[in-house]
């Protein structure tokens, strides 16, 4: 482990790929090129709010008191390193279902690629360090709300065993920020922050979308060529049946991620094929959720809240139509649309698996009998949805029911483990608590047939279904006392969300669900594309 200084770069993109000739920092249509060389915007006054030890240690780099300042003043924009090789890179992509067009990295700055001892590779990108050619009309900036909450969420992720890229530092720029938070013509001024993201891609599908929209088919080769032998060198040099495998590996990757999205309640809120990993990676936090109440129509974005295309139900469509825009953008290279499509239905195959160990993992059995388990599984939903059900803590406190033979199975002891997942209990009807009893009295008979201790039934659901999870509320929370300096709360959160499925003596308050006073509060139930 060493300084920042000791980090080597190697930055195969600006490369490997052709950039862009103009090095201007204005805002245009960049054709011909796969990214701008750009640097960041000096900040007032940078100061290090957080970090992950976890990526620091991925990247070979030992943070001490005596060297955060350091940190701060690069991961804020204020200082390159040598070898850095700052970037905006080009892509397009589809937002809610309609082509935008040139999109890319507004306000996404990649500083270079390091190398670590082990060989791996990772590009670390600011994000709210400035604009870029590609800012549209936008300042490339971010504030500390929207900064907080990637920051923790990226982290969060991880730890929950969510795919997703990840963040090394949360750096506070002394600077305000005009943001208006719900596009209602009220915009403030806000603190601003910059975070260094970590992974090790940032291509999107919207990066090849844009060369094939354009039909620039000479820099769709040369892109998806440098992607095969950088990020997918096992499937070979590149040809029509590498492009092929390639699609069918986006493909599987992008089917277990959103099963883990599932397995956690997680919901994008975004999901614009620019919001799309090649890699399979969850990227881009900004209007995220989790389901509290179960509710497969509920989307956490404002800008989604009347076609609710974005909703947690719909994700694994929509991430299978994202797939479709990939699989057109890719046709040029392999001439043929049937080993395309047998992507997509490999997709939907390996979803469909998926998501069945996932849900068996989650109620603590073997899915061995279709015909009896999915109904069970089916019929479960329901009856969350009938009346306001907190889904992580339903699913940690069904861990807790006695289910072993002798077992009580009276309706007031089947309910009594899960009777703090309701948000309103008192006005949860009779009939309701009889279906959900008689439920519960089938679920207790099906483990039975497994023949797993409950000790064993116990550990083994606490392991898939996480007690802590990065509520908008206790993110709001932190927001709060960070904008007046405090951030006690984001480095608290930090750490409670490293050990998401471990029970924390007195940390009761992070795994309690949501208050009646957050129902609708501004940053505690929906947020905007600005949040």
């Amino acid at each position: 482990m060493a300084g920042l200084e000791s980090l080597r770069f190697t930055n195969r993109f600006t490369r490997d790929l052709p950039g862009d000739p103009d090095t201007r920092n204005l805002r245009r249509q960049v054709r011909g090129a796969c990214w701008s060389r750009v640097n960041p915007t000096p900040v007032t006054k940078p100061e290090l709010v957080a970090y992950s030890r976890e990526v620091a240690e991925s990247l070979d780099l030992e943070i001490t008191p005596d060297n955060e300042q350091a940190l701060a003043d690069v991961m804020g924009g204020n200082r390159l390193l040598e070898g850095m090789d700052p970037f905006a890179m080009c892509y397009g992509g589809h937002q809610f279902g309609n082509w935008a067009g040139q999109l890319g990295d507004g306000r996404a700055i990649n500083l270079g690629e390091v190398v670590n001892r082990k060989g791996e590779h990772w590009t670390l990108q600011l994000k709210g360090a400035g604009p870029t050619p590609y800012s549209r009309t936008a300042d490339g900036l971010a504030v500390l709300r929207s900064s907080v909450r990637e920051f923790l969420c990226s982290e969060a992720m991880h730890h929950l065993g969510v795919p997703t890229t990840r963040a090394l530092s949360l750096v506070s720029t002394g600077e305000s920020v005009v943001r208006d938070m719900f596009y209602d013509g009220n915009p403030k001024h806000e603190p601003g922050a910059v975070v260094c993201r970590v992974a090790p891609s940032f291509t999107r599908f919207g990066n090849f979308q844009i060369f094939a929209a354009r039909q620039e088919h000479d820099l769709l080769k040369q892109l998806t060529d440098f992607t095969l032998r950088s990020d997918f060198p096992h499937l070979g040099e590149p040809s029509p049946e590498a492009y092929t495998a390639l699609f069918h590996e986006v493909c599987a990757r992008t089917a277990d991620m959103i099963v883990h999205w599932m397995r956690v309640g997680f919901v994008h809120g975004v999901m614009n094929t620019d919001n799309m990993s090649i890699l399979g990676l969850t990227i881009d936090y900004g209007p995220y959720g989790w389901l509290e109440d179960y509710d497969p129509d509920w989307t956490p974005n404002t800008t989604d809240a009347q076609g609710r295309r974005y909703r947690f139900g719909a994700q694994p469509q929509i991430a299978l139509w994202n797939l479709l825009q990939l699989g057109n953008a890719l046709y040029p290279l392999v001439g043929d649309a049937k080993p395309l499509e047998a992507g997509l239905d490999a997709y939907a195959n390996r979803f469909q698996s998926g998501h069945r160990r996932m849900m068996a993992g989650k109620l603590g059995i073997c899915l061995r009998d279709p015909d009896q388990d999915e109904p069970l599984v089916a019929e479960l939903w329901p009856l969350l949805a009938a009346v306001e059900t907190d889904m992580t803590l339903f699913f940690r406190r069904l861990a807790d029911l006695r289910c072993e033979a002798g077992a009580p199975d009276a309706d007031s002891d089947l309910l009594a483990p899960v009777e703090q997942a309701f948000y309103q209990p008192e006005k949860i009807g009779a009939e309701h608590r009889a279906s959900l009893a008689d439920w519960l009295r089938r679920y207790q008979q099906r483990v039975r047939m497994e023949g797993v201790p409950d000790p064993v039934r116990k550990e083994a659901m606490n392991w898939v279904n996480p007690l802590y999870v990065l509520r908008n509320y206790l993110a709001q929370l932190a927001i709060d006392k960070a904008e007046h300096g405090n951030y006690g709360m984001v480095r608290d959160l930090l750490e409670v969300l490293r050990h998401p499925y471990t029970e924390q003596p007195g940390k009761e308050e992070y795994a309690a669900k949501r208050p009646e006073w957050a129902r609708s509060r501004a940053g505690c139930s929906m947020l905007s594309c600005s949040s």
